[in-house]
């Protein structure tokens, strides 16, 4: 007897599985909560299985069946993305799922933006995204859960291939009354006693702090956070100062305070800022448009406004 279930519904239970709760998963993959209850509840109905654990507050946990099944329907539904590819290709036509990570930093300056003018582009590509850190997205590349990663040049893998987009080099970023806020540049000497407000992700952090471990300087770090949003709002209202690549259009604040962003000066190197995805002999047709869709992107938007076009 034929079974009776779909793609679709193996999608929304392979996303409750990872993100641990129907509301987050609901939020992935921009369906109804009703709906992915639904689909679950027909897939262990169809196969005679339970494949979850209903626990407080909400949440799901996998039973031991779920996490076999779980891997199995990932499995199947890689196989399916495949075939998607090799049909765009054969077809010569630009389609298909396309799962893209972005690094936390600026993953809300950049993303909404670029990932609407693709879809305006190639109505036909079906675009996830996933915002995480380095190293989360380092993971979900080698474990083919995302096709490509937009993020910088740090601590890349042999076996990852790295588009280079833009040039961004660091700024000390501070309160607009700060005493430091009129320089032209700012060293790390002149900051070594100051208080930071240091953003705390992998890889990320190391940077920052490598321009004072150049000078054999130990910064004064008052407060850590692993959100930039965060971050800027310390900084705004006169916790510290912080470092960061990038200086957005718009030097405000979440919480409405002007920000100010002075180069940092020194040995720290310029960040690049580029599209990481994983060695592969054959580069599918979509993957490459999306490529070629960031170059134009980071050309004509001049998302941050100091940086430098990588050719």
């Amino acid at each position: 007897m034929p079974l009776r279930f779909t793609l679709r519904q193996l999608e929304y239970f392979v996303a409750v599985g990872e993100a641990g709760s129907i509301a987050k998963a609901a939020e992935q993959v921009n369906v109804s909560p009703p709906s992915i209850s639904a689909s679950i509840a027909q897939l262990e109905a169809e196969f005679g299985v339970q494949l979850f654990v209903r626990k407080h507050s909400h949440a799901l946990a996998l039973t031991a069946g779920g996490r076999l099944f779980l891997k199995e329907a990932a499995r199947l539904l890689n196989d399916a993305d495949a075939l998607h590819d090799i049909a765009g290709d054969i077809a010569e036509k630009v389609r298909g799922p396309l799962a893209i990570g972005c690094l936390l930093t600026f993953a809300q300056i950049v993303l909404p933006a670029l990932r609407r003018k693709f879809e305006d582009a190639y109505p036909d590509v079906r675009v996830r995204q996933f915002e995480r850190n380095q190293g989360q997205l380092f993971e979900m590349l080698q474990r083919g859960e995302i096709d490509a990663a937009l993020t910088y040049d740090l601590e890349l893998s042999q076996d990852m291939t790295f588009e280079p987009l833009m040039q961004l080099p660091a700024y000390v970023m501070l309160p607009a009354a700060h005493h430091l806020a009129s320089k032209a540049g700012i060293t790390p000497e002149e900051l070594v006693d100051e208080p930071m407000v240091l953003l705390d992700l992998p890889y990320s952090r190391e940077y920052f702090l490598s321009a004072f471990q150049a000078k054999a300087l130990r910064p004064n770090i008052v407060e850590r956070t692993g959100d930039i949003a965060v971050m800027r709002s310390m900084v705004a209202n006169g916790f510290g100062y912080g470092i960061a690549n990038m200086r957005p259009l718009n030097t405000m604040s979440p919480d409405g305070k002007l920000l100010v962003f002075v180069p940092l000066l020194g040995d720290v190197r310029p960040l690049t800022m580029g599209i990481a995805l994983p060695n592969a002999e054959h580069r599918t047709l979509t993957v490459q448009a999306f490529v070629d869709h960031c170059r134009r992107f980071v050309v004509e938007q001049g998302v941050f406004g100091t940086e430098r076009i990588v050719k």
